[in-house]
């Protein structure tokens, strides 16, 4: 059955066919779904109450990859005005989560239309802070605080390297690496972490098996869809590939599989279904539920896995059948009643 999907985004001259919003996009145009491409700063409320946002279309057939990001970018899409609770699935993809496209994502699902993360799961965990309250979930030594003296006194009694990032944040800013007993560098890092995000900082014990590169994991409804490795640059202890890293091929092990049984339930009630695992040594380091990629890499690199070795399909083709399968609230009342 073909679906209408919302693709909530920010305008970006950087988008390119590798960008897990462009898979998405282009795997649901493929399977013959409508995709309305929107910015939520542009959704209006009419005189009758109605929310309506402008959207961008691709007309004809479905481009490639390649085409579709430059048509994005260009703004080359034919517009129109829609009622957004006509679509069947809003998919959030959008760093940061602004005020304006959070009242309207929560507005959609409050007139029955689901949302890809939900609104209120992504307020909870996308910050950083959140994973250091799963203490079922192998992760580092952390803490976090706006405070520079429990910061001082958590480095003096681990008495090991950290690693101290902003609590909201991401592709690497303000994230710095602090020897052990060095006041100096950690006060620098400190002042870095809060120049970017909230001010709330992240202190992490630095394991030393990131040496080894550091493992994203494609996540996507209790199901390791993929994973590839991240290898930093040499003179660089961070991963991300804004800051130089390469990906590289990995297998998804069962320790891996274990750690996505773990955080599950965690991401399930807060209703996450899309997330980007990032793992090192067997410990979880982030999780991303805030636009969170590696679909390309991860299709491009995957090491066969014999547990889904038989499902047809690259990663996003995947994902946007579980996407397409998800019911609206309308569907479900009328199925029961």
């Amino acid at each position: 059955m073909s679906r209408t999907f919302a693709v909530a985004l920010q305008r970006s001259p950087r988008l390119g066919p590798t960008w897990t919003t462009v898979h998405l996009a282009h795997a649901a145009l493929e399977a013959g779904h409508r995709v309305w491409f929107l910015a939520p700063e542009e959704a209006e409320i009419t005189r009758r109450g109605r929310l309506v946002c402008r959207v961008g279309e691709i007309a004809g057939p479905p481009p490639d990859r390649e085409q579709l990001a430059a048509r994005l970018v260009n703004g080359e899409l034919t517009r129109r005005y829609v009622e957004l609770d006509r679509c069947d699935l809003l998919l959030l993809r959008l760093n940061p989560l602004t005020d304006a496209a959070l009242a309207v994502a929560l507005m959609a699902r409050e007139h029955g239309v689901p949302v890809v993360n939900d609104p209120t799961g992504l307020a909870m965990t996308r910050s950083k802070a959140w994973l250091a309250t799963l203490v079922d979930v192998p992760r580092p030594v952390t803490t976090v605080t706006r405070s520079d003296a429990t910061a001082r006194l958590f480095a003096a009694e681990l008495d090991r390297p950290l690693v101290i990032k902003p609590a909201m944040g991401s592709g690497g800013r303000g994230v710095t690496l602090v020897p052990r007993r060095d006041p100096a560098a950690l006060g620098a890092a400190l002042s870095a972490a809060r120049s970017v995000g909230d001010g709330t900082v992240v202190l992490q014990e630095y394991l030393t098996a990131a040496e080894e590169g550091e493992k994203r994991l494609v996540w996507m409804d209790g199901q390791i869809l993929g994973a590839y490795l991240r290898e930093r640059a040499e003179g660089e202890f961070r991963h991300n590939l804004r800051q130089g890293g390469q990906p590289r091929p990995a297998q998804v092990t069962e320790q891996d599989r274990r750690i996505a049984a773990l955080l599950r339930p965690n991401l399930e009630r807060n209703g996450i279904r899309i997330a980007g695992l990032d793992v090192i040594g067997g410990c979880v380091v982030e999780v991303n539920t805030l636009n969170p990629g590696g679909v390309h890499h991860a299709s491009h690199l995957q090491v066969v896995d014999p547990m889904v070795a038989e499902v047809s399909g690259t990663i996003a083709d995947r994902m946007v059948r579980l996407l397409a399968a998800t019911p609206r609230e309308s569907d479900v009342a009328t199925h029961h009643g």
